[in-house]
């Protein structure tokens, strides 16, 4: 079965830096598009950067556009998000999510071919 891993979170001051790492298992991803979302308690789910199948298009929310990088290594089935200049608003669960084309992983309904991740914390102490 398809499963994905988030790995990097933690506690950091404003102004730092994290990498989250997340593991695809279960099939190959290289056709896919992978994203990261997030969350924060009593909010709905968010986009926050996705990703396309050959990494040749990305796309970000505009509160994390110039200071988040999304990467991939398909040869490794892995996707990256590279969070620097990170500010207390960042603080949410983030998520990692693969789908089939890149409207579906970044509409990121509950629909046949999107999966998710368990999620990782990330915390930023101003």
């Amino acid at each position: 079965q398809v499963q994905l891993v988030e790995s990097g979170g933690g506690l950091v001051q404003a102004g730092g830096s994290l990498r989250l790492s997340c593991a695809a298992s279960g099939r190959t991803f290289s056709s896919q598009s992978m994203g990261w979302f997030r969350q924060c308690p009593g909010k709905e789910r968010e986009f926050v950067a996705g990703i396309s199948w050959n990494g040749y298009i990305t796309s970000y929310a505009g509160s994390v556009k110039g200071r988040f990088t999304i990467s991939r290594d398909n040869t490794k089935n892995m996707v990256y998000l590279q969070m620097n200049s990170l500010k207390p608003e960042d603080t949410a669960v983030y998520y990692c999510n693969v789908g089939p084309s890149f409207v579906e992983m970044k509409l990121g309904r509950n629909r046949p071919g999107v999966y998710w991740g368990q999620g990782t914390q990330v915390t930023v102490s101003s």
